[in-house]
């Protein structure tokens, strides 16, 4: 079993939601030795949070460094730990 098998069985154990988004643009680095950016838009999410920054380096199935390309089409999950949640009431939107 690799690394990515772990954290995938860690992650499919918790509570979590799959959220589409785009890759809006590529920040480059102000400052030597910094990492590249990627700026992507949540759809779904309330209009002024709906974009993200992460660090633009990801790891293909072959274990090589990638990166995104502006408007590639990204799911972004948020996990958490069980009891790191409560559960919700019925016909409660909050």
């Amino acid at each position: 079993m690799t690394k990515r098998d772990d954290m995938e069985s860690l992650e499919s154990e918790k509570p979590s939601v799959t959220l589409p988004g785009t890759v809006e643009k590529i920040i480059r680095p102000l400052q030597p030795g910094d990492p590249e950016k990627a700026q992507i838009g949540i759809e779904g999410a309330d209009e002024l949070y709906r974009e993200i920054r992460v660090e633009n380096t990801l790891q293909s199935d072959k274990g090589a460094e990638v990166a995104l390309k502006p408007g590639a089409r990204v799911d972004v999950t948020i996990a958490a730990d069980a009891g790191a949640t409560t559960p919700k009431e019925q016909g409660s939107s909050r």
